[in-house]
């Protein structure tokens, strides 16, 4: 009789496992991206580098002439950028609307602002792909959209 009423017990305490700890992941990936903005908003390039993935890559998507670019950016060039000082602040402020995550792999979808320090600059959506290594989760990827309209 006691093997019974242990069995709902077990199952419980793993499907209450299973809602937790998709829950902490999520977090944990979404603090990676805050590390990697709040980095750029101090102007750290270490602590930016430290949220990239070795290999990290960049695009960005643009239109010029009606004519959808895809151009691809330097993340060595991006985080000394960083690191080097600006007059302005550079405030990229995201909100997270989707994050997918499977094993070792996340994919996050985030509309942005982009600030330099209170002047809007540009808007659009970020797309980062992460990937879970032995030091956490780390960006590998990120691809972005941007216009001065129609923002989020």
């Amino acid at each position: 009789m006691k093997p019974l009423l242990l069995l709902p017990l077990l199952l419980t305490a793993s499907a209450i496992f299973a809602q937790t700890k998709p829950a902490a992941e999520t977090e944990a990936v979404q603090q990676t991206i805050r590390r990697f903005f709040e980095g750029m908003r101090r102007g750290d390039s270490a602590a930016v580098r430290a949220t990239l993935a070795p290999g990290a890559v960049f695009h960005t998507l643009t239109t010029k002439n009606g004519q959808t670019q895809l151009r691809p950016e330097n993340p060595s060039d991006f985080v000394k950028a960083v690191g080097t000082p600006h007059p302005e602040v550079w405030d990229e402020r995201i909100t997270f609307e989707k994050v997918l995550i499977d094993a070792n792999l996340a994919s996050v979808w985030t509309p942005y602002q982009f600030y330099r320090g209170s002047t809007f600059s540009h808007c659009g959506y970020n797309s980062f792909q992460l990937v879970k290594l032995a030091e956490g989760w780390r960006i590998a990827h990120i691809i972005d959209t941007r216009r001065k309209e129609k923002c989020k």
